[in-house]
């Protein structure tokens, strides 16, 4: 599965704008038809990743063979309403074994899964937008995806 996948994360604020949109849209594009990216794996909590989202549902309609997947970091077991809300906008959804029991760190720690599943990294991150008081949770997950040797593609 690595080879084929992608994984989405970012600050929760971003600057978005229409040349964010298009550049990101062009490295999705450029993914699925030279890299045969067929999986985009996407978190929460991101303004990022909700841009992402939109961006390879568009992508969607001309390549209908790619898959959203939402790896949630809360809720290990959902109920058929929660699991049919959340395949309206993925094609699947899943709560990482590893995720139990990792308390404040679960959103760390559903990223290193998230990067460990791919090859490529799609990220926004901008020094200014990290926090003075603690590490960025997107400074984290970036710092794991290098040291993991992932193929980042770095906005803005």
């Amino acid at each position: 599965m690595q080879e084929t996948t992608c994984c989405v994360f970012g600050h929760r604020e971003i600057d978005e704008t229409a040349e964010l949109r298009a550049q990101v849209t062009r490295a999705m594009e450029r993914l699925i038809t030279e890299e045969k990216v067929d999986t985009f794996l996407f978190g929460s909590k991101s303004r990022f990743n909700d841009l992402c989202l939109a961006l390879v549902t568009q992508l969607k309609e001309q390549y209908p063979h790619i898959k959203r997947v939402y790896l949630r970091a809360e809720f290990p077991h959902i109920d058929q309403d929660y699991m049919a809300y959340l395949l309206q906008s993925y094609e699947d959804t899943e709560y990482p074994e590893g995720l139990l029991g990792a308390g404040k760190a679960v959103y760390v720690e559903r990223n290193y899964e998230m990067i460990r599943r791919s090859r490529f990294c799609i990220v926004y991150y901008k020094e200014e937008y990290s926090p003075s008081t603690r590490k960025s949770g997107t400074k984290t997950a970036l710092d794991y995806a290098r040291k993991k040797e992932r193929e980042i593609i770095s906005f803005p």
